[in-house]
């Protein structure tokens, strides 16, 4: 039965200036390619997907999503094409699930399908053409209920994860670059995919994103096939909590390289991940990774609503930590100074201080590691380093926080995180007055910054570079600029993929 012309399948079609003819023959050859040989595909059937809004019958969904990334440079899935079945639920009804409810089948199938045609994009060397990023509200809405409390009943009365039969078992499609599904692990199976997790970790906060990200989705895309499995409760979620860690990771190197739109899908399927372990505070530091992701596109508005959202679903009723809850403050605290908003940006880094040091001596859990006083010093100098462009007073508490910071940071493997917290220190001396110190601040950077694959530093030093520009009458401050400009990357249009 036609319902409608589809737009989502319209719109990718007319990105790519294809012919109705070109896409079937593009279809069918695929196919065959992927051992599906009687895939017929003609123009009248294109015609009716797009058109008539028909969704063809699987695989050509998978296929068609292969053919839409490989051609737009960027992940395209079959949710994207609108071209999602809705699945029967328990009851055999074949209505679709409510807005704010993602099944763990649904997340798993997400995960799956969004990692592996990410990794077909890393294999053939594809860039990211532009895609629109989704405001705050907007990432927000699944979880929205969840978080603020709207559904916390139906939450406390939801099971333990689900066992989850088998791919093949629920008749849900079986992502296109599987060569095996994973089967069942156990527990010393889940340990190791924890530590691993750790690895990654510190060799994101060590040298940036670019290294590393390709191994991130690759461990991401097999957790979404173990997944598909039954386990015991407790160590499917376990499974989940994996995931949320590792979609975190995949997002924020995402973002480091500047593939913003594929990261905030990843910083989206982590708070689902974590929703389906029953881990609100873990929900909560992805949603304000996509906030931090927002500030440093400058849409402050929308990293605030995130925020806002985040505070709510991680109060010490939801288990967490004083630690944790300082974190999200301090995020919160770098929106409000990019409003300009002096007051609330001081009362959240205040906040932000009195709950760090309230930390109890239970041990933080392992995304929380990181979040240590170095990092909160460094936190709060970029908020006040962002206030003090509307608040001049803001200076010397972002210069103490800094100082601190490069400080701490000093000898603890994580040279990134190391080398933000310098260029912060030259941009508050470029703000406040003294460029000789602004000056030998950005030589330090300048020494360090190739020792990274960071697309932010960069980023951070093309705004240190910017706030020089009232110091360039000094000779020694214009030959600085001189050398800066001549080694930062040519400025281009953020890749979305």
């Amino acid at each position: 039965m036609s319902k409608g012309p589809n737009s989502r399948l319209a719109d990718h079609f007319a990105l790519t200036g294809w012919s109705k003819g070109e896409l079937a023959r593009l279809v069918n050859r695929r196919g065959a390619a992927l051992g599906e040989q009687q895939l017929s595909t003609d123009t009248s059937r294109v015609r009716r997907w797009i058109e008539h809004g028909e969704i063809p019958r699987d695989p050509v969904p998978r296929v068609l999503a292969a053919v839409f990334t490989e051609r737009l440079g960027r992940v395209v899935t079959t949710e994207d094409l609108g071209l999602e079945r809705h699945r029967p639920t328990r009851s055999g009804s074949t209505a679709a699930p409510p807005k704010d409810s993602w099944e763990p089948d649904r997340t798993a199938a997400v995960l799956t399908e969004f990692t592996g045609m990410d990794l077909m994009l890393n294999r053939r060397g594809l860039v990211g053409a532009s895609a629109a990023l989704a405001a705050g509200a907007v990432i927000a809405d699944n979880l929205h209920d969840w978080l603020t409390g709207g559904a916390v009943a139906a939450a406390a009365a939801r099971p333990a994860p689900r066992t989850l039969p088998p791919a093949a078992a629920r008749g849900g499609p079986r992502p296109l670059l599987d060569v095996h599904e994973p089967g069942p692990v156990g527990n010393d199976e889940v340990t190791a995919l924890e530590h691993a997790v750790d690895v990654f970790r510190a060799w994101d906060a060590s040298r940036g994103g670019g290294l590393q990200r390709k191994a991130v989705v690759g461990q991401l895309n097999e957790v979404g096939g173990l997944l598909t499995h039954g386990h015991p409760p407790l160590l499917e979620r376990r499974l989940w909590t994996v995931a949320a860690n590792l979609a975190v990771l995949a997002g924020w190197m995402s973002h480091d390289v500047g593939l913003e739109s594929t990261a905030q899908r990843y910083f989206t399927i982590a708070a689902q991940s974590a929703r389906e372990a029953g881990d609100r505070p873990r929900a909560a530091e992805a949603v304000s990774r996509a906030a931090r992701q927002m500030l440093h596109l400058g849409r402050a508005d929308d990293a605030l609503e995130l925020m806002q959202l985040a505070n709510a679903g991680a109060g010490p009723g939801d288990g967490a930590q004083p630690r944790t809850r300082a974190m999200l403050r301090t995020v919160e605290a770098w929106a409000l100074a990019s409003l300009g908003r002096s007051e609330a940006t001081r009362r959240a880094l205040g906040e932000a201080e009195e709950l760090f040091v309230q930390d109890a001596a239970e041990p933080a859990p392992s995304w929380m590691q990181l979040f240590n006083e170095a990092e909160l010093h460094g936190m709060q100098a970029l908020a006040y380093r962002t206030l003090a462009e509307h608040d001049p007073g803001a200076v010397p508490l972002a210069l103490r926080h800094a100082e601190r910071a490069v400080l701490l940071r000093q000898r603890t493997g994580r040279e990134r995180s190391a080398l933000l917290d310098r260029i912060t220190l030259a941009s508050i001396h470029w703000l406040s007055g003294e460029p000789e110190a602004g000056r030998a601040q950005t030589e330090l950077a300048l020494r360090s910054i190739n020792d990274t694959s960071s697309k932010r530093t960069w980023d951070r030093l093309r705004e240190a570079h910017r706030l020089s520009a009232r110091h360039r009458a000094l000779p020694a401050v214009a030959e600085l600029r001189e050398q800066v400009h001549a080694v930062l990357p040519a400025p281009r249009a953020r890749r979305s993929a």
